[in-house]
């Protein structure tokens, strides 16, 4: 029977820390809205009670260690568990949103997706923006570390390759996981730092700097504004590019960069086709935009690069009008965001990593299909791709599609029409943020959604963040009696 304590252990820590954090949307609100500063109290300390609760209630499993099976069930649990009682201060607060609004709001938080049901976010206490903000940061901080150190020891879609490419050459600078979790910490506060002070230094808000430096380097998209970016438009929408950018390459890239390898971003194949698609992607739209309208050629690319990097990076900032730019745009995106960003980094999606050897792997079918007993086999950056991680990796596609596919389907079960379904799970499941079609285009936001779509999108939100197979594999009956 699989011992659940070290993973209650861990999660009573966290809603403890979580607790904690809202102590500062609170002092906040205390300054500057009188009356929801107590929403953000009561919240606080029923998280941190029930936090130390369960810490206190499991700490003897303290000498005990974690196996495959509790690294499932702790991955899937805090995503699904925190959101929990990050929902507390919508429901308590100035929004009185019901569990099912809010749970949606605090999962697409965390889970960095950045879709909202909330409209009126220029009046809501500043102390709700920012406790937005931070489920971002937090979530994209979180499945940081998941990513690179859960996800290769649990062998889910084709994460495994890293174990070596990524741990051992980080295991040179960093050989224990304190020290990593200690880089990763700093380079991630560094570059929501920086770009805070970029943000500030161009005329935003300091209220709009704090949370969308935040949303932005978490890849989250949350923004205390209801038109997003719309309202720096200019220098604004550069500056949110580029970071959106850094915030979606690898954050193991980082850790060596600051360690002594400051090339070695570059050096990552990964990178460089991310920033290749991305240029080829904007270049297009924006010739077709300036082709087919009056726009002329400067407006029209920052416009572009500025939408379409937050749909590759899973960021969900938009800018302008991006719903009315035409079909061949629409293709586009569509495309780049199943695509997404870099793997090892807050990003969604299939991630390039997985396209890149899904395109090699093809391109081996097609070098077999002119000379049957060549050997061809599949390469990533110079290195030979095993089976195990190839098997994996299309494991992950094929049930990546198939979601998209039967999640619409359901969708439309529940009275949404098959555009709105489908743009729907497509924001969902690749943590995008966007959300497009006949019942999104009232408010921009998914409040009119029927309470069972929404739950439909939370569990692919939840899906998406959790690379698929760790929740399939959790809710196998196989898996309990292992």
């Amino acid at each position: 029977m699989t011992d659940l304590r070290p993973v209650g252990y861990v999660i009573g820590l966290m809603l403890a820390f979580l607790g904690g954090l809202m102590l500062i949307p609170m002092a906040v609100d205390v300054i500057f809205a009188p009356a929801n500063w107590w929403a953000f109290g009561q919240s606080a300390l029923i998280t941190l009670l029930t936090g130390l609760l369960l810490a206190l209630t499991t700490r003897n499993s303290l000498r005990r260690s974690f196996g495959v099976r509790q690294a499932f069930l702790l991955t899937v649990g805090i995503w699904a568990i925190v959101p929990v009682f990050g929902t507390l201060p919508f429901m308590l607060g100035a929004t009185r949103t019901s569990f099912t609004d809010g749970y949606f709001e605090a999962v697409s938080g965390i889970t960095t997706t950045g879709s909202t049901i909330l409209v009126g976010l220029d009046k809501m206490p500043p102390g709700l923006n920012l406790w937005r903000g931070m489920l971002n940061w937090l979530g994209g901080l979180g499945i940081s570390f998941i990513v690179m150190i859960f996800l290769p020891i649990m062998r889910v879609g084709g994460m495994q390759f890293f174990r070596t490419e990524g741990f051992d050459t980080l295991g040179k600078v960093a050989p224990r996981a304190t020290d990593i979790a200690r880089a990763l910490v700093m380079v991630y506060a560094g570059l929501t730092l920086a770009c805070c002070i970029t943000y500030l230094m161009i005329g935003f808000t300091p209220l709009d700097a704090a949370v969308m430096s935040m949303a932005t380097i978490a890849t989250g998209g949350f923004a205390p504004t209801d038109v997003s970016f719309s309202k720096y438009q200019g220098i604004g929408e550069y500056a949110g590019a580029a970071f959106m950018i850094l915030g979606s390459l690898p954050y193991i890239r980082y850790v060596q960069a600051v360690t002594g390898a400051p090339l070695v971003i570059w050096g990552d194949a990964q990178v460089r086709a991310y920033l290749r698609w991305i240029a080829y992607a904007v270049g297009a739209v924006t010739l077709w935009r300036v082709s087919t309208s009056d726009m002329t050629l400067e407006p029209a690319f920052r416009e572009t690069l500025f939408n379409l990097v937050s749909i590759f990076s899973g960021t969900g900032f938009f800018s302008g009008s991006f719903g009315g730019w035409g079909s061949f745009a629409m293709v586009v995106a569509l495309i780049v965001g199943i695509v997404g960003g870099c793997s090892s980094s807050s990003s969604g999606a299939l991630t390039v990593f997985r396209v890149q050897v899904l395109g090699e792997a093809i391109l081996s079918r097609i070098r077999l299909l002119h000379a049957p007993h060549r050997i061809a086999p599949v390469k990533y950056d110079g290195r030979t791709v095993d089976d195990d991680s190839m098997n994996a990796l299309v494991m992950y596609v094929y049930g990546y599609i198939l979601t998209i596919g039967v999640m619409s389907v359901l969708m439309t079960f529940t009275g949404v029409d098959l555009e709105s379904a489908l743009f729907g799970i497509w924001t969902s499941i690749g943590n995008i943020g966007y959300g497009y079609g006949p019942m999104v285009a009232r408010t921009g936001t998914f409040v009119d959604f029927p309470e069972a779509a929404k739950w439909i999108m939370i569990v692919t939100m939840l899906m998406g963040r959790l690379a698929l197979l760790a929740v399939f594999v959790v809710v196998m009956p196989r898996f309990w009696r292992a």
